[in-house]
């Protein structure tokens, strides 16, 4: 088979590992991912291989090779710059865990391995002649468009309750419905999802929020259920999680992960330091939880006055944006404006985003560091010791001249001080 997806050096190295396997009288195929992604017209990043041979036999072929995982039968063997996991053909039970299997057997045969595996779209491999091995119908599957479980979806989501939500990940990714018996399967089973770590359930949650189509997998997650059944806070109830839906139509068009977080816990309700909290509890990477936080912070301080009250007009509403800039970064407020247009909102949405994105093309200066005074001209000029009085002078010196009511000029901004201090 002529792989038309995959880098051609990785093809190659691969296909020599197959063939170094294969003269030492052991089978070996691709497997898994690598098959479908070729099947399906998409880039492959990677390849898994499967054997009969052992691993030790498998660190006995290949001169480069890290023995990733023995217990479990994989080797991963270096070739032109790219790791390969071969792994043994095996058997798995008793998952007490239901995460990992407590038993390993390594068998002889590759209908067997492929037996173990979640879905029938990853539990097809192939060898050097380009013949498919699917005994499960995978293939089928991939030209209806169908995730479906490997055999009984009670036992594939019973082993590793983290498949459900492979399964909303690999449907919403695909753009692929999902077999009744397996939807059913994982609603029989979406209790289990407790069983699992936070970290793994947000790695999976990432994919999907992150994923080409996340309004589908939000969708999804939100008929099972299933994220309210594991072990991070889950505060929302059907009828939230489905008036929320109305606001993330757009989603998929924000091309940071940042933004879609923000506007998911912004559609959801919550405010920036509930969804700080709640981001700190599915264990959110630092970075990542603080950007999205930090575009809510900005949503409040623009717009909480006029939420709670009547409309001051939009020279209160400029400044209050270009305060908010200035306190929480540019950054935040172009993202919260990337937020805002993606929210339902119609023509009048449409302006207030044209004319919020006016002022802060139109900022003159956006930091401390671009006034053009310092804090030791301000206490010289202005004959008084350093003191905690200093800071909030710039401060209120650099809102002055990010709106445009003091020229960011030493001088000028000398005089304003001054009249401050007068007052």
């Amino acid at each position: 088979m002529k792989w038309k997806m995959a880098d051609p050096v990785m093809a190659e190295a691969a296909a020599g590992i197959v063939n170094t396997l294969e003269d030492a009288g052991y089978e070996a195929y691709w497997v898994g991912g690598c098959i479908r992604d070729e099947l399906l017209g998409r880039p492959v990043h990677d390849m898994d291989l499967t054997t009969s041979a052992l691993p030790e036999q498998v660190l006995g072929l290949f001169p480069r090779c890290v023995p990733t995982g023995l217990e479990h039968g994989t080797v991963t063997v270096l070739e032109s710059g790219f790791p390969f996991e071969v792994t043994t053909f095996r058997t798995e039970s008793g998952y007490a865990d239901h995460r990992r299997p407590e038993s390993v057997t390594f068998v002889a045969d590759v209908t067997e391995d492929l037996r173990r595996r979640d879905f029938t779209i990853n539990a097809i491999c192939m060898g050097l002649s380009g013949t498919l091995i699917d005994p499960f119908g995978g293939e089928e599957d991939l030209a209806q468009q169908r995730i479906r479980c490997v055999g009984s979806a009670d036992e594939r989501f019973g082993e590793d309750a983290l498949r459900m939500l492979r399964c909303i990940r690999f449907a919403s990714t695909l753009d692929f419905r999902v077999a009744k018996n397996t939807w059913r399967g994982l609603l029989r089973r979406r209790h289990e999802l407790a069983h699992i770590a936070v970290e793994r359930v947000y790695a999976e949650l990432t994919r999907i929020v992150e994923g080409p189509r996340p309004l589908r997998g939000l969708a999804m997650l939100a008929r099972s259920c299933l994220l309210a059944r594991g072990k991070a806070p889950f505060p929302w109830d059907a009828d939230q999680l489905a008036a929320a839906a109305a606001s993330l139509t757009r989603i998929g068009e924000l091309g940071s992960a940042r933004l879609r977080w923000a506007l998911l816990l912004h559609a959801l309700g919550s405010p920036a330091e509930e969804a700080d909290r709640l981001m700190r509890a599915w264990t959110f990477p630092g970075a990542a939880r603080k950007d999205a936080a930090r575009v809510l912070r900005f949503r409040e301080a623009w717009t909480a006055e006029e939420e709670a009250g009547p409309d001051d007009g939009p020279a209160a509403s400029r400044r209050r944006f270009i305060a908010a800039a200035l306190t929480f970064g540019c950054d935040a407020a172009e993202g919260w404006l990337d937020v805002l247009a993606a929210l339902p909102g119609g023509e009048e949405g449409a302006a207030r985003v044209k004319a919020a994105r006016e002022w802060l093309a139109g900022m003159p200066v956006r930091s401390l560091a671009e006034l053009a005074v310092s804090g030791g001209e301000l206490t010289a000029a202005l004959d008084r010791r350093p003191g905690p009085w200093l800071g909030s002078l710039l401060q209120e010196l650099l809102l002055a001249a990010a709106e445009g009511s003091v020229p960011n000029e030493r001088d000028a901004l000398v005089r304003q001080a001054k009249r401050v201090e007068i007052k």
